[in-house]
């Protein structure tokens, strides 16, 4: 593994203005940094330069500051244009894949119009963010074949619960199947059933680059149950196939199992699943899709390529 170490992380909030270094940065899945003019839903959310390249360029007498080529990440030990498109970067909980060596210039920027010349289209590097997290200066940088955290989010729909009247017992017994099934990390929140509530924190989850995002509750005909609409706001892509699946079973059970709304989606590198409210049908719902999501998630990341039975 070859390690490197950030010496700066460079931003700008308008285009076609030079970036200046920030203390600290939110990395935002399949985005970049939170607040930078160049991030958002494209291969080039990323810049990186290798210090070293800057230190020649100073040395041939450029006078140059750190965010002067347009680049978000300035690093040491690591020959970014030497590295092929695909290489995977993890600095802290953040994980980058490199898209694109170097680029066009269709119009000079300003660092060319003041010196003569620029190593961006040359030397520099961009990627896409699979996975968000804080980074500062001073953080080491690895190259890395590591596959993404596999880390689980269970958001609970719930006025009741939102107001400690109700105990959590559907989010607790999906936090423990996802532990048990070799989840490293499961966050928690208890929501009141209101669908702004439910979209923000579904878009929040996603944008950390949380592989798995359940729901538990708000999935019937109440005029509050808004579970289902949320999703599908959020999502970019359905996955019917897994509610279908999950009524198909519970349907063995009970034919009321043909009430429920739930739905399932991806959003950025996050598959989102709707599940029942209750401790009992989460059990069952959970258990019968769980060992699949794992691999519908490493297909999601990029990990490991669509198989067809034999």
């Amino acid at each position: 593994m070859s390690t490197g170490n950030i010496k700066a992380i460079c931003m700008s909030e308008k285009k076609g203005t030079i970036k200046r270094p920030v203390a600290e940065a939110l990395f935002i899945t399949e985005h970049g940094i939170k607040g930078d003019a160049h991030a958002g839903s494209w291969h080039r959310q990323v810049s990186f330069l290798a210090l070293e390249e800057i230190e020649d360029f100073r040395r041939r007498g450029g006078e140059v500051e750190f965010g002067d080529f347009g680049e978000n990440i300035v690093a040491e030990g690591i020959a970014f244009d030497q590295l092929p498109v695909g290489t995977r970067l993890k600095a802290g909980d953040v994980f980058f894949e490199i898209t694109q060596i170097g680029k066009k210039c269709h119009s000079h920027c300003e660092i060319f119009k003041r010196v003569g010349d620029c190593i961006m289209p040359r030397k520099g590097v961009f990627a896409r963010v699979l996975h968000g997290g804080k980074l500062k200066a001073g953080d080491t940088l690895a190259i890395t074949e590591e596959k993404l955290p596999l880390e689980a989010a269970v958001i609970t729909a719930s006025d009741k619960g939102s107001k400690g009247e109700r105990e959590d017992k559907s989010g607790d017994k999906a936090e423990a199947m996802l532990k048990e099934a070799g989840y490293t990390k499961v966050h928690r929140i208890i929501l009141p059933d209101e669908q702004e509530e439910l979209a923000a924190q579904l878009r929040e989850y996603a944008d950390m680059g949380i592989g798995l995002i359940l729901t538990t509750g708000g999935t019937g005909f109440s005029p509050r149950d808004v579970t289902p609409e949320a999703t599908l706001e959020v999502c970019e892509r359905l996955a019917p196939g897994i509610p279908e699946a999950m009524r198909a079973l519970s349907l063995k059970i009970t034919p009321r199992a043909m009430l429920s709304r739930a739905a399932a989606g991806i959003h950025k590198r996050s598959l989102i699943v709707n599940l029942p409210g209750s401790p009992k049908a989460v059990e069952e719902c959970l258990g019968f899709i769980l060992p699949s999501l794992a691999h519908g998630i490493e297909i999601l990341r990029g990990e490991t390529g669509e198989c067809a039975r034999k």
